[in-house]
């Protein structure tokens, strides 16, 4: 039986002339993802990959990016088909160093352009003058929620769910809301101490964003938090080694994770269901931005724009398994919803200022504090002994 994310990728799209701020109805596109997904990807972070001009060289392009090599690399060979003089450098980074890396780049090498799951980073960089405004007739048509100021701008969503091995836990014992989750992580029979596992935020950004976000959204966050810690729940920094422990059966079940990459485990035989929550199914962008110091900020551009046409969206969708912002015509997703309930759980982050209330320094080292006393009691303790 194929999981939940699978079962709904092939229902009918629709399109709308006219769009609705509340972004949750555009997001219903999350319920038709397409067919052809990549195998798994088992870059290093930090690997760096050089895709040579296929002709003599006329232009370079360096990429910071948290999508894995391996799966960006069509999407870049691709570009080349069209840009065959383009020489483009690729760097596989998880989201909060790109975001360091831009920062420091006074020391190292400037890249020209950043793609990234933190959202709110990519945000913040905005925010604080890092971005360079970029308008074509390729961004001219997205709606106002796909990008922000015209400088941090959507190229794909991203639902975050549940992954299983369904080896290990029986189809009438997995949750498919936070609360029956909770139930689960309760139960006396004690079935998820030391096999469940999610983000470590204190060292992903994205996990960190979506905890934030859960603590904004969900009332049992923080019960949910203590019943993880309470169950000695496994912390990684990277999505692939997460769903890598998972396949393997090291862990019965991980929260919070990238659904794409999980999708593509499935499609290439892993032994993994993946759940949609029920109560909410928060919705991430992919953002892409040029950096205002960027040294070859036109070609950035060039990349940016053929990203969002038609082709490089059905790119990202049959080659890294990301649902496009803009349909196969080119008009942004907007189709309306049959399956009222799925749409009702989708919960997306807003690209905009709101997110940068948690990369407050004071905020943040106060959610850390309380995380770590929830999630890391044995941790926490141990610091604060004299």
């Amino acid at each position: 039986m194929r999981s939940e994310y699978g079962k709904v990728r092939n229902e009918k799209k629709r399109h709308a002339s006219r769009y609705s701020a509340a972004l949750c109805l555009c997001l219903y596109s999350f319920l038709t993802l397409l067919n052809s997904f990549p195998a798994p990807a088992h870059a290093a972070p930090g690997d760096v990959r050089l895709f040579k001009a296929p002709q003599a060289r006329s232009a370079q392009l360096r990429i910071h990016g948290s999508t894995d090599i391996e799966n960006f690399a069509a999407v870049i060979a691709d570009y080349q088909r069209l840009h065959p003089g383009t020489e483009v450098e690729y760097s596989d980074l998880v989201a909060q160093d790109i975001y360091t890396h831009h920062l420091a780049a006074g020391r190292g090498r400037v890249a020209d352009l950043l793609i990234s799951s933190g959202m709110d980073l990519q945000t913040k960089l905005a925010n604080d003058g890092h971005a360079l405004a970029h308008r074509s007739p390729a961004t001219v048509g997205l709606p106002a929620w796909s990008h922000w100021r015209h400088e941090a701008f959507g190229i794909s969503y991203e639902p975050i769910v549940i992954v299983y091995n369904k080896r290990l836990l029986p189809v009438a014992r997995v949750p498919h809301t936070r609360r029956q989750l909770l139930a689960l992580l309760r139960d006396p029979a004690a079935p998820l101490v030391g096999r469940v596992g999610t983000y470590d935020v204190a060292r992903s950004s994205v996990g960190y964003l979506l905890a934030t976000q859960d603590h904004q959204l969900g009332s049992m966050a923080g019960a949910l938090q203590a019943a993880l810690g309470d169950n000695r729940v496994r912390l990684e920094e990277r999505t692939g080694a997460l769903l890598d422990r998972v396949t393997r059966g090291e862990l019965a079940l991980a929260y919070n994770v990238l659904g794409s990459y999980a999708q593509a485990r499935i499609d290439a035989g892993a032994p993994l269901g993946i759940v949609l929550p029920e109560d909410y199914t928060l919705v991430l962008l992919r953002t892409a931005l040029i950096p205002r110091t960027a040294p070859n900020a036109a070609e950035a551009g060039r990349f940016l724009d053929y990203l969002l046409s038609p082709r490089g969206q059905a790119m990202l969708a049959q080659q890294v398994g990301l649902q496009p912002i803009r349909a196969a015509d080119g008009a942004p997703l907007s189709p309306h919803a049959r399956d009222g309930a799925r749409v009702r759980a989708l919960r997306p982050i807003p690209l905009g200022p709101g997110l940068l209330v948690y990369l407050d320094a004071l905020k943040r080292r106060q959610f850390l504090e309380a995380w770590r006393s929830t999630v890391q009691p044995e941790r926490k303790a141990a610091a604060d002994a004299p």
